[in-house]
């Protein structure tokens, strides 16, 4: 069976929402509730990391052929030639988000929810090719057009998933692109400051989380709630991925099948237990039921030692105020990192909020707890609708991932959390040539940056090799806007006018505003010049115009 719509989506133009007295959008007819689940008895996916298909010989080694669609030159190329080659087809799959509901049809890289998980290593560059294999008829909500963001990875901008640079296999489409079944996409795995640092860039600029997903202009959201979504974690000398390295400069934090990536997701089904999904109502979507790695409400078994917890907030509009309880009463956690990016040192933290796209690493030690223990990931943040999260918590937080503290343990744990984790690199304001504000606000029948729709016309040009300050403001009143700014991670300054709390004092890709807040980011230009974005990650608000270009010049 096909998945299910709420209105028709051949296009996804600006569409004018219901007014009510005064201006303000008229909140939609409520939908029936999705069927009931049973909680745990599903269990939580495990993923193990895809393998390249081959090395590249000579390394570098070029591959393309006539059935790549068109885009820029690589521009790294011959100073980071990829090492290793991989595939990932994007087409239709098969996936049953819980035992009481049926089986359905998908889109997802590999036709998985979610996609491959990658791990990477910096230094090693790699090349992925991404093969359109949609069916180009268009079938419910979505499109099957497609560009993919590698979301943050120091990336040319011919390989950042520019939303308009989408690929088809059929003649229709973007005048900038012609069709093709593939594109290929270079990482070269440096960090942030190759050019003034030398080598493959700075160390400290480092991001460990990141992940993949569907960026195609108009139709990003449809898109990725249909299940285009995946994990891509990079390590290096320091974050190794080996808690047993014998490295002296290893952090050695969990790793192996500690590691675990966890999507988080809401989703909603019709009565027939199908995804249903409205991608006309502007204020954006929010589902009923909690996914985990694909998986309505499911339980993890544990083993009682430390695990690396890598959260991600992979909803439509969804914010998250994650806690961790047994027998209801909140259990402490480390936070080391946020969005893929790790602290200078870990915080002892009882919650942690995620808007839409946001990260954050956590380690939790289970053997802190009885064998036998339950445990629960829970979401304390209350969501009528898109808008935003009621100032208020749920009186009894919803449960989304249960842990039971039963396996069996394998070994000795030698993993650790160490008092000092990535040094941060300074904020140096002499570099500051320009400082810009954004206001994210609402007009023009859509969501706009300073008063203009996105046109694909960059509304500013950086220097390469410079830094700027850019005020973020919400002017839209009642909505929470996460923003993400593409390519450099940014450094928060002051929030609301005053410096921000200890979490947000790292470097950030995401820089959460609520109704009327104001955020001022420092952010450098560096490396690779080219086209960027800046956008709204509430998913439904970027497909309806909250998005912005920006040309870094050289």
């Amino acid at each position: 069976m096909l998945l299910k719509t709420v209105g028709a989506s051949a296009a996804a133009g600006l569409v004018a929402a219901p007014q009510r007295a005064g201006g303000q959008t008229a909140l939609p007819p409520p939908r029936p509730p999705s069927p009931p689940t049973t909680p745990w008895v599903e269990e939580l996916p495990i993923q193990q990391p895809i393998q390249p298909q081959s090395s590249l010989s000579p390394v570098g080694a070029a591959i393309a052929d006539a059935t790549e669609c068109g885009r820029a030159d690589h521009q790294a190329w011959t100073r980071f030639p990829p090492q290793l080659l991989y595939r990932v087809d994007v087409k239709v799959g098969s996936h049953r988000f819980h035992q009481e509901l049926p089986t359905q049809e998908v889109w997802g890289y590999e036709g998985q929810v979610p996609g491959p998980l990658f791990h990477a290593r910096y230094g090693k560059p790699i090349l992925v090719r991404f093969r359109n294999q949609l069916p180009n008829a268009l079938q419910g909500y979505g499109s099957p057009d497609i560009s993919v963001h590698l979301h943050n990875l120091h990336t040319p901008s011919e390989s950042d998933g520019y939303p308009v640079d989408w690929f088809s296999k059929t003649a229709y489409g973007s005048t900038l692109t012609r069709p093709g079944e593939y594109k290929d996409h270079h990482y070269p795995m440096v960090y942030a400051g190759v050019d003034q640092y030398g080598g493959i860039g700075d160390p400290r600029e480092a991001l460990g989380t990141m992940w993949y997903h569907d960026h195609r202009a108009d139709f990003t959201a449809p898109n990725v709630y249909r299940g285009m979504a995946g994990f891509f974690l990079a390590f290096d000398d320091l974050d190794s991925g080996n808690e047993n390295d014998p490295n002296t400069n290893a952090l050695r934090l969990p790793s192996g099948e500690f590691d675990v990536p966890l999507m988080l997701a809401d989703r909603h089904f019709d009565t027939g237990g199908y995804l249903m999904f409205d991608q006309f109502n502007q204020d954006g979507f929010i589902g009923d039921k909690f996914l985990v790695n694909g998986k309505i409400q499911p339980v993890f078994h544990v083993a009682p030692r430390k695990y690396r917890l890598r959260l991600l907030a992979a909803g439509t509009a969804r914010v998250w105020d994650l806690q961790l309880r047994r027998q209801n009463l909140v259990q402490s956690f480390i936070q080391i990192s946020s969005d893929g990016n790790l602290f200078a040192a870990p915080i002892l933290r009882s919650n942690v909020t995620l808007g839409a796209a946001e990260r954050a690493d956590i380690v939790v030690d289970f053997s802190k707890f009885p064998v036998g223990s339950e445990l629960f990931l829970t979401n304390r943040l209350k969501h009528v609708d898109g808008r935003r999260p009621e100032p208020d918590f749920l009186t009894t937080p919803v449960q989304v991932l249960k842990f039971v503290v039963d396996r069996a343990l394998p070994g000795p744990d030698n993993s650790r959390v160490l008092g000092r984790l990535r040094e941060q690199p300074p904020i140096n304001m002499s570099e500051v040539v320009a400082t810009r504000n954004f206001n994210f606000g609402r007009s023009s029948s859509g969501w706009t940056i300073n008063d203009r729709l996105f046109n694909n016309r960059p509304i500013v040009s950086p220097k390469m090799g410079t830094a700027e300050i850019w005020n973020l403001r919400n002017t839209s009143g009642g909505w929470a806007h996460p923003v993400h700014i593409h390519f450099e991670e940014g450094r928060i300054l002051q929030r609301n006018g005053v410096a921000p709390p200890a979490w947000e004092r790292g470097r950030k890709d995401i820089f959460y505003l609520g109704p009327n807040e104001n955020v001022q980011v420092f952010l450098r230009f560096r490396d690779f010049p080219g086209k960027y974005l800046m956008h709204c990650h509430n998913t439904i608000h970027e497909d309806h115009a909250m998005m912005g270009r920006y040309d870094i010049l050289p």
